[in-house]
């Protein structure tokens, strides 16, 4: 089953960094693959307080743009490694990351990021920028990550969705079955769950809480959220996974094995982090494997 999501183009935020050739590289593939354009998009700015200190900063600008045009062109040339007809556009722009990446996911599939900057400093502004983009893109936001740190993330393995019983995850869920099977992967459904502090106190100080049940409720509220995606993507085989765990450490745990991790996003809120949640927020930090986050309703 090809998933065209209607010919929107996949965009690419490109920083001069090996992390974000290599997320060029991921998303030249998915782009490849869906017959969709890649738009690889760099912007430029002065740091803060530069024009302060400096008597020429226009000469800084023009360095700056020169840098992007580099670093899109060597994009441009990593993207052709992949498929040498690939419809490839680059866009440099003067202005912030952030509100720049987040207009061009109005119109795109998906936006790919890398996650290393080119120094200590870059990599942690790069990291913020990240979070910013992935908590207010209107389209799913792939974080492409490899198992060590810069290193080409595998192919292989299946699609592991984080599946959290409320309707937050279900276009994760349907983004997850569109790219198992893209990938004619196996697609994990993990659904975690724990003893409340409700449920404690209810059962008393003495009294032990009822695991059992509490496992039978989570594998209902799993098969409930699972209902109609198999027959819709039969081509799909699920394995169910539910875990009595935290859902960062169980998810980042199948990212060990996985070619993509899927988690779902609120749809709106006052700050980016808030809107991603802890289990995200780690995932972005430490998942050994690309990460989508893809917005309750869906977005692009």
């Amino acid at each position: 089953m090809m998933t065209t999501r209607h010919n929107r183009p996949v965009v690419v935020g490109i920083d001069g960094s090996a992390s974000a050739l290599e997320a060029a590289r991921w998303a030249a593939k998915v782009a490849a693959r869906d017959h969709v354009p890649l738009r690889l998009v760099h912007t430029y700015d002065l740091p803060l307080g530069v024009p302060a200190l400096v008597s020429e900063p226009e000469s800084l600008l023009d360095a700056a743009r020169e840098h992007g045009r580099r670093w899109l062109a060597e994009a441009r040339e990593v993207a052709a490694e992949v498929d040498v007809h690939l419809p490839t556009e680059t866009v440099l722009e003067a202005g912030s990351t952030v509100p720049t990446l987040v207009h061009e996911s109005e119109s795109a599939s998906m936006v790919v990021l890398g996650t290393r900057g080119l120094s200590a400093l870059t990599g942690f502004l790069v990291g913020c920028k990240s979070v910013g983009v992935t908590g207010q893109a209107q389209s799913p936001v792939v974080i492409v990550r490899g198992r060590e740190p810069g290193g080409r993330p595998r192919d292989l393995g299946p699609v592991v969705v984080g599946v959290d019983g409320t309707e937050l995850s279900e276009a994760a869920t349907a983004f997850a079955f569109a790219e198992a099977s893209a990938r004619r992967a196996e697609l994990v459904a993990v659904h975690t769950w724990t003893e409340s502090l409700v449920e404690i106190a209810l059962a008393g100080d003495n009294a032990p809480v009822d695991l059992i049940l509490l496992r039978e409720q989570a594998e209902e509220t799993l098969a409930e959220r699972l209902a109609g995606w198999q027959e819709k993507y039969p081509d799909v085989r699920i394995q169910r996974d539910v875990v009595h765990d935290r859902p960062s450490r169980s998810l980042r745990r199948c990212s060990s094995t996985a070619q993509l991790v899927v988690v779902g996003r609120r749809r709106r809120g006052s700050f980016p982090s808030l809107l991603l949640g802890s289990t995200s927020l780690t995932l972005l930090h430490h998942s050994w494997c690309p990460v989508a986050v893809v917005r309750a309703d869906g977005g692009g």
